[in-house]
C-alpha cells in the first residue's frame, strides 16, 4: 500500500489533490453526521449562535476556504505547507458545498426539498476529484501525445471538440453528463448524440416541428424518472438525511 502510494501520489505530485479530497469527504461525512444528531436532539452538540444569529458552517467554510486556495496557489505541488493548505481548503470546500442549496437560494432550506442539491453538489464534487486523481484531466487534455502536444494546432482541435460536446451536452440538458464529460470526453460525446430531454433549449430548439423525436424524448424522460428517481432519492436521504416534510397549501394559496 505505501508503495503503491508513493508510485501513484507522491512521485507525481498529486498528493495535495489526494489530501484535499480525503479531508473534503471526511468533512462532509462528520458534518453531516452533527448535523443530524442536533436535528434528532440527541449528542452534546448544539447549533453555533452569536446572540439570536446562527452561525451556519458556511462561514467559517468561506474563511478556511479562502485561506487554503491562497496558500496552496502561493505554494509548489511539493513540501510540507502544500499538503496543509490542500487539507485546509479540502476541509472549507466541505463546510461550503454542504451548504451549497443554501448560498443558492439564499435562504436556510438544509432540511427541504431544495436542499438536496447541496448533496448533489458534494457527490459530483468528489466524484470528479477522483477522476482526477485518477489521472484524467480536464477536456482530454491527458489523450493528447507528446508529439500532439508539440504541434499546437493538433492539442488546441481536441480542447476544442471536447469542448463542444460538453456544450452539446449541457443544451440537451444533461447537465451531470456534461460535468463529468469535462474531465472524460467520451461521457460528453455519447451526451452529445443522444436525444435531448423535453424540457432543454435543444429539444425546444429543434424537435419543434419533429414530433416523433419529441414523444420519444419524453417517452425516454419518463422511463428514467421511474426507474431512477426512486434509488436516487433514497441515497440522498441515505448520504444527508430525510428533508422535513413540505407544509401543505391552503385552497387560496394553491389558487
Amino acid at each position: 500500500m505505501g508503495h503503491w502510494l508513493y508510485r501513484n501520489i507522491v512521485e507525481p505530485g498529486k498528493l495535495p489533490l489526494f489530501l484535499a479530497l480525503a479531508s473534503f469527504v471526511v468533512t462532509f461525512v462528520v458534518t453531516r453526521v452533527v448535523v443530524r444528531m442536533i436535528r434528532a436532539g440527541k449528542g452534546p452538540f448544539g447549533n453555533v449562535k452569536a446572540g439570536d444569529l446562527h452561525i451556519h458552517h458556511v462561514v467559517p467554510g468561506v474563511v478556511l476556504t479562502v485561506i487554503g486556495g491562497f496558500g496552496a496557489v502561493a505554494g509548489s505541488r511539493y513540501g510540507f505547507w502544500p499538503c496543509v493548505s490542500a487539507v485546509v481548503f479540502g476541509v472549507g470546500t466541505g463546510l461550503v458545498l454542504d451548504e451549497f442549496a443554501l448560498i443558492l437560494h439564499l435562504d436556510d432550506v438544509y432540511w427541504t426539498e431544495d436542499g438536496r442539491k447541496s448533496v448533489e453538489v458534494v457527490v459530483v464534487t468528489a466524484a470528479l476529484l477522483g477522476l482526477m486523481l485518477s489521472g484524467f484531466s480536464p477536456l482530454g487534455v491527458n489523450d493528447v501525445s507528446d508529439q500532439e502536444a508539440q504541434d499546437r494546432a493538433s492539442a488546441i482541435v481536441t480542447i476544442v471538440l471536447n469542448f463542444l460536446f460538453v456544450l452539446l451536452t449541457l443544451s440537451k440538458g444533461k447537465a451531470r453528463m456534461a460535468i463529468f464529460g469535462v474531465i472524460v470526453p467520451f461521457i460528453a460525446f455519447i451526451g452529445a448524440i443522444r436525444l435531448a430531454k423535453p424540457a432543454s433549449p435543444w429539444a425546444k430548439r429543434f424537435y419543434r416541428n419533429r414530433p416523433r423525436a419529441r414523444a420519444k424524448s419524453r417517452l425516454r424522460a419518463y422511463r428514467h424518472d421511474r426507474r431512477w428517481s426512486g434509488p436516487a432519492r433514497r441515497l440522498q436521504e441515505w448520504i444527508g438525511g430525510k428533508p422535513d416534510p413540505a407544509p401543505a397549501r391552503s385552497l387560496s394559496e394553491r389558487r
